[in-house]
């Protein structure tokens, strides 16, 4: 028996801000299944990434750099191409280098993937890099009903990391292909490390404890008794009334730290953990399986409708004034549950794709629906939610305050537009023998081109986890076809014959081009593993990378991600540049839900 997922998860940083031009993320998943088969030690029968033939991906860069190129500039681009790959030229030395690699390695991207998109990644991770994902909608009536359903929302997410542990969730396959199971163990217990220059990552997959946030102030709560089994809803239910009766009062917001640049918070990390009690709690957080964040009200924003309002919360807290101190955003996983029924969570992206987390969500939904934890005994327990103390000095404070300023500008500069769009869903499209990620992602070129008059380097990321340690490989979705389809969109001395031959030749050429990205055989991450191996020889970075083909191919001025969950929820998350947009959708049978960003400061968008 298998159970079919569609889901695109996720991963979004300034890649151009990193080592190369570009930005990524958000994991495709196109028609992956979930088999009840043990996933344990099906990672290390999985086969490893391959190194595409140079020949081949130079050949497919040419082809998505061309609509973002005159004729004179295409002709440059093609001879640089030519040099690159010519049989004494620097492309074929490092094509050689980087084969050898793979062939010592288990996958020869991993470990630079880890380091180039994530930990070397100095930008805040709140808007640039962490995503949060807006579960449905709860009415809480009384503070009792919002604890209620948090404490069956932490008994769900403990269940759900039993059932990690025990190798007993299902194994994903893609067709007949298993997938890669390691990302699952990564989500709980695993925090980022602030550094200077170069983050690090932990991982405390044995915690027996959460940690709850509440009126920016921490308490650890152990969710195992005396004997290791986890604590009953009406013992779990008691250590959270006790947190709000000890947090009626703000405390300075220490966890707005976390929201800040990364070098930033490096030096305040230093500071912070100076202080040896102060080291301890943060221990203690980063220890944690993972944050329970209870928010207070969110500012109202004119004439938003809850969607978007839950968008905002989910990605930056709403900012000082809203509960962006009441967080720690070196977290994994956040859970959120806000006073107004506004439920859902924030993750930081470094060890897992979306897809665990979309897989974790509706596991949870189901869980509290069917309200799994009511028949769990009570274990022997003495432990109480301990508050974790926090001595803060002069340089302490005035870290706060800046961060506090910087954070505010991030908030109030990203603008967001959450919605349903109930005209159809993907039983319709599906109907029409068409892809409906291939029909969005061209409806989504389409629209682009009709406010921009220019093609738009479009982003959209596909799994490579039918191989070992496989992370994403980008969908470059602005093509040749899709640009073809824009333009005889907008032309009037077109038939709707015409239109319907352009749309299903861009939808077959996207739908392709995500066949052999998510086999391993897409542009971007071959030419950014030429480049780092060329950084790591100390040899010469090709003009390739500084041409305009290859930076304007790469500034994707259109993220997009399709992350699918059965629930009614939808993921959200900021542009990828400073001229783009943000645009994640869930596309379910009858109406398809979309979160839509892009940043205040800048006119076209």
């Amino acid at each position: 028996m298998y159970r079919k997922i569609s889901l695109t998860a996720s991963a979004k940083i300034f890649h151009e801000r990193v080592i190369y031009a570009g930005l990524f993320n958000f994991s495709h998943r196109n028609n992956i299944i979930c088999s009840p088969v043990n996933a344990r030690n099906i990672s290390h029968n999985l086969p490893r990434l391959p190194v595409p033939a140079l020949k081949q991906t130079l050949e497919k860069f040419l082809l998505t750099a061309r609509p973002h190129l005159n004729d004179k500039e295409f002709k440059v681009t093609s001879e640089l191409v030519n040099k690159f790959s010519a049989e004494n030229g620097i492309g074929t030395k490092l094509q050689n280098l980087l084969v050898e690699k793979a062939k010592a390695s288990e996958n020869w991207l991993a470990d630079w993937w880890l380091h180039a998109a994530y930990l070397d990644f100095r930008y805040p991770v709140v808007v640039y890099s962490s995503p949060g994902l807006v579960f449905p909608f709860e009415n809480f009536q009384t503070e009792c009903d919002r604890l209620t359903y948090t404490t069956k929302l932490i008994l769900a997410a403990v269940d759900y990391k039993l059932q990690i542990d025990g190798d007993k969730i299902p194994l994903d396959m893609m067709g007949k292909d298993p997938l890669d199971m390691n990302q699952y163990k990564k989500v709980f217990g695993t925090c980022r490390i602030p550094g200077v220059k170069r983050d690090s990552i932990e991982y405390h997959p044995t915690s027996t404890h959460i940690v709850v946030a509440s009126n920016n102030q921490f308490f650890k709560i152990e969710v195992f008794g005396n004997d290791g089994k986890v604590i009953s809803e009406k013992q779990l239910f008691a250590q959270l009334e006790r947190v709000l009766e000890e947090s009626q009062t703000a405390a300075p917001p220490i966890g707005i730290l976390t929201t800040d640049h990364r070098d930033n918070w490096g030096k305040s990390y230093q500071l912070l953990t100076q202080d040896p009690n102060n080291k301890k709690s943060v221990g203690e957080i980063q220890k944690s399986l993972f944050l329970v964040c209870l928010d207070g009200p969110m500012p109202i924003y004119n004439k938003e409708n809850r969607q978007t309002t839950a968008s905002r919360q989910l990605i930056h807290g709403g900012g000082y004034a809203g509960n962006a101190g009441n967080r720690w955003y070196d977290k994994t996983i956040q859970f959120v549950i806000g006073q107004d029924g506004i439920v859902g969570l924030t993750y930081e992206h470094s060890p897992s794709e979306g897809q665990p987390i979309a897989v974790m969500t509706d596991y949870l939904v189901e869980y509290i629906k069917n309200n799994a934890s009511k028949n769990i005994p009570d274990a022997p327990y003495d432990k109480v939610a301990e508050r974790l103390n926090f001595t803060l000095n002069n340089d302490i404070h005035k870290a706060i305050e800046s961060s506090t300023e910087n954070v505010e500008k991030l908030a109030e500069n990203l603008d967001m537009d959450c919605f349903t769009f109930k005209s159809f869903g993907s039983k319709f499209i599906k109907s029409q023998k068409l892809s409906p990620d291939s029909f969005i992602q061209v409806a989504m070129q389409y629209a682009f081109y009709r406010i921009h008059k220019t093609p738009g380097a479009h982003y959209e990321s596909a799994a490579t986890r039918k191989y070992i340690h496989g992370r994403t490989e980008t969908i470059r979705s602005c093509s040749i076809e899709s640009v073809n389809f824009a333009q005889t969109m907008l032309d009037p001395s077109k038939s709707d014959e015409d239109r319907l031959n352009a749309m299903r030749i861009a939808i077959t050429g996207h739908k392709k081009y995500t066949v052999e990205a998510l086999n391993g055989f897409g542009v971007d991450r071959h030419l950014l593993g030429l480049k780092l191996m060329a950084l790591e020889r100390g040899e010469e970075i090709s003009p390739l990378y500084s041409d305009p083909g290859f930076l304007r191919s790469a500034h994707m001025r259109i993220s997009t991600s399709q992350v699918a969950t059965r629930c009614d929820g939808f993921m959200c998350y900021g542009p990828l540049v400073p001229d783009g947009y943000g645009c994640c959708y869930n596309p379910r049978p009858m109406d398809m839900n979309f979160a839509v960003s892009a940043f205040v400061e800048n006119p076209e968008t």
